[in-house]
């Protein structure tokens, strides 16, 4: 399929159509479910060994076993990490350089949407310290082996829920200011979009690229928190009020994260917010379906929430 008919329907399988990924190493976070577990298997599917990442062991095991079989790729394998717990993370860092000293892709998929206020084992916010403080500390411990590539590429999935807020660098820990599901996962993903921003600077002329992405709206584990009336105000008019959403299927959610991971058009590129297969464009107005708005890709903004995650995860990261 060419690239200028990519678009909302593509599938993972068409957004791969003529790519050869054997001798790639790729490592995908949430992967034991939903968009993860389709993009695991997608790619598995063009030959590249893949590693699956989440926190249930027994879930990982079933379902690498379900995709070396449904793709003939024996080149799979597990790797337990709770994105909400640094040892867990700087264990599953640990474990990967082992067994992968040279990564291409790191996809980063996992993440928590609209849960009530839950705090991780270090006290943070569950949504900012999962899906961005989390993703955080996890890739940059992985930079070895993604600088190893010399050709590598990080993918982050945002969302279009960056336009609920931007960051709040001053109270990103709702300590003071009070917990609005809703607020909390847009800070989330304004700072998946933002930690792409401030990666591709430091690493583009080593050779990594990294990119963010938005899936669309798709019923998955992660809506897990969603009630009734969330599901139907979404359809009906955005969970914040707007425009309606139309809802994905998986293969055709997890399509962007794969284009981006592989696509030669994306060569020489990075620090891009993408969406539909495509490359967005800026949004006209906050409630627009399309696009993304500034605060997603503020350079200042990236490098001010580069300064506070190191000083959150009380470690430098120098390049």
């Amino acid at each position: 399929m060419p690239a200028a008919t990519f678009g909302f329907e593509t599938t993972t399988d068409e957004a791969l159509e003529g790519i050869d990924l054997t001798g790639k190493t790729v490592l995908v976070t949430g992967a034991s479910t939903g968009l993860g577990k389709e993009t695991c298997r997608a790619l598995a599917s063009k030959g590249a060994r893949v590693i699956l990442a989440a926190r249930n062991a027994d879930k990982l095991k079933e379902v690498a076993s379900e995709i070396s079989e449904s793709t003939g790729n024996s080149q799979i394998s597990v790797l337990v990490i709770d994105l909400g717990n640094f040892a867990s993370i700087r264990k599953a860092a640990s474990e990967a350089l082992e067994t992968a000293p040279t990564l291409d892709i790191l996809i980063n998929n996992a993440g928590v949407m609209a849960c009530p206020l839950e705090r991780t084992s270090e006290g943070h916010e569950m949504q900012f310290g999962t899906n961005h403080i989390g993703h955080f500390l996890f890739t940059c411990l992985l930079v070895p082996a993604l600088k190893a590539s010399g050709k590598a590429r990080v993918v982050n999935l945002s969302s279009g829920g960056h336009k609920f807020s931007a960051v709040n660098l001053d109270d990103w820990n709702f300590e003071t200011g009070e917990y609005d599901k809703w607020q909390s996962y847009g800070r989330s993903k304004t700072a998946n979009a933002l930690f792409a921003v401030a990666l591709d600077k430091r690493l583009k002329d080593q050779g990594v690229r990294a990119f963010s992405v938005h899936p669309g709206a798709i019923v998955t584990e992660l809506g897990r928190h969603l009630t009734e009336a969330d599901i139907t105000k979404m359809r009906e008019e955005g969970p914040r009020g707007g425009a309606p959403m139309t809802f994905k299927q998986i293969p055709q959610g997890a399509a962007t994260s794969v284009w981006a991971a592989t696509s030669s058009s994306l060569d020489g590129k990075g620090a891009l917010y993408l969406e539909n297969v495509g490359i967005a464009e800026p949004a006209k107005e906050t409630a627009d379906t399309n696009g993304y708005l500034p605060h997603a890709v503020d350079p200042d903004d990236a490098e001010a929430l580069w300064t506070l995650t190191e000083q959150i995860v009380d470690q430098r990261f120098e390049f």
